[in-house]
């Protein structure tokens, strides 16, 4: 029985001509059966710019906007001499593209079904010409098919954020394990991001969602492993452009690393390891310019356990203090709280209480959302404190060694800390600093626990 490897290859693998071809060699060096790709770097950025003008009157501008789009992809199907049918094909998603902008110009109105149906193009135009360049790569002994995830990555209609529907896509899916476990000569590319409810309406699991797509698409034909591949050579300490000293993890858990991407790691997508981890797949994450590099694998356990292994930060956070002296001794006002949170779709990155008061930080978007203040309001005293960084220490043990926080506090020095959120894991230690600190507080701490 053949073994079964995903990859993914995100939009800087797809930039232009050469970065295709370069991951396709990647492909046939590492054998992936399945690839899943992100659209061309920019596109979505493109995408979202035309959709803000298909609202506005400059009807001249939207169709410029395409124009761009579609010379950008025509320009890498010349430069690897595609056959017709693929320029064909760009030309029709083009298409596609300007009837739906069209309609949206004419109702000035921008639905999230919509959406999700214009920031499906990006993946299926890249895909469409991955899909030759990967055939050029293999050669004529292979086959190299393209799919629409959309047949097999069934989501619920919650538009823009889709919640994937794990058993039927496994049904789905079941046509490409058999296939893929007993032909090695059969390849197939598709899109991450997308998909499609029960209904057909297309779907996207929200942005950086294409990791997701590739972990999901790993879990439903059995993988024995899930590739990411970006633009840097693997999940580091913390993020070079803050460290210059931080280095590269070559080995991580599944905890910590999804600690990792929830506290702001920016090379996972935060929900990509689910269905990796729930079915014990390991993940392997390296760079496309760089594929011989050691890069970082995820797995279920690992032999080194470090008291801290990676330090993160996530910037934008509004401190939320809510108030009420009848808390005291009060029964069920937590979930009162929550209760407004979950029906705003609203997460909590850290809380603390005390006898009358609740603390959490949240995104600084969430302050600007007035009827989801003023129903918390209606619970208690409300104080907003923006702009914070909320830094996090990620290891094992943290909640159980003896001095860490005496090193933390000792370590970021006379860096005021708001809040601190320690205990709930075994694998994080969270303290909310000023964000024109928070570099500086990372800085500090990887010097102190890394360097």
């Amino acid at each position: 029985m053949a073994k079964i490897k995903v990859a993914k290859f995100g939009g800087t693998s797809m930039a232009d001509a050469k970065a295709m071809l370069r991951s396709a060699s990647v492909v046939n060096t590492h054998q992936a059966n399945l690839t899943v790709v992100s659209a061309t770097s920019g596109t979505t950025n493109k995408l979202e710019e035309l959709m803000a003008l298909a609202q506005g009157n400059s009807f001249e501008n939207l169709e410029k906007t395409i124009e761009e789009l579609r010379e950008k992809h025509l320009n890498i199907c010349i430069e690897i001499q595609a056959d017709k049918i693929i320029t064909d094909r760009v030309d029709q998603l083009c298409r596609e593209l300007l009837t739906l902008a069209k309609g949206i110009y004419f109702l000035k109105e921008c639905t999230p079904k919509a959406k999700d149906r214009i920031y499906s193009i990006g993946e299926r135009l890249s895909s469409t010409i991955f899909t030759e360049c990967l055939q050029q790569v293999l050669g004529p002994t292979v086959t190299v098919s393209f799919i629409d995830a959309r047949d097999f990555l069934i989501t619920d209609s919650n538009f823009n954020k889709a919640k994937p529907l794990t058993d039927e896509i496994k049904n789905r899916c079941q046509i490409l394990k058999d296939t893929l476990e007993t032909n090695s000569s059969q390849y197939y590319v598709t899109q991450g991001f997308i998909g499609k409810t029960i209904e057909g309406e297309t779907t996207t699991l929200g942005r950086g969602g294409s990791d997701y797509s590739a972990s999901i698409f790993g879990e439903a034909i059995n993988a024995t492993e899930i590739q990411i591949w970006t633009d840097v050579a693997g999940i580091a300490t913390t993020d070079p452009r803050i460290c210059p000293n931080a280095k590269i993890i070559h080995e991580i858990t599944f905890k910590e690393a999804a600690e990792m991407a929830i506290f702001g790691a920016k090379i996972l997508h935060p929900t990509t390891l689910v269905p990796a981890r729930r079915s014990s797949i390991p993940v392997f994450v390296g760079s496309s310019y760089e594929p011989d590099a050691p890069g970082t694998w995820i797995k279920e356990t690992s032999e080194n356990k470090p008291l801290v292994r990676g330090i993160t930060k996530k910037d934008n956070q509004t401190l939320i203090t809510i108030s009420n002296p009848s808390m005291a001794h009060a029964h069920g006002f937590l979930a009162l709280i929550f209760k407004v949170f979950e029906a705003y779709d609203i997460s909590v990155d850290a809380i603390t209480t005390s006898e009358i008061s609740v603390a959490m930080t949240v995104e600084n978007r969430v302050s600007q959302n007035a009827s989801f203040i003023q129903e918390l309001e209606s619970l208690g005293k409300i104080k907003l404190e923006e702009n914070y960084s909320l830094v996090s220490l990620i290891g094992n043990k943290i909640n159980t060694t003896p001095g860490i926080a005496n090193k933390i506090f000792q370590g970021i020095g006379d860096t005021n800390v708001r809040m601190i959120c320690q205990g709930a894991s075994v694998h994080n230690f969270c303290v909310l600093v000023r964000q024109e600190n928070g570099n500086q507080a990372v800085q500090q701490l990887h010097r102190a626990f890394i360097d």
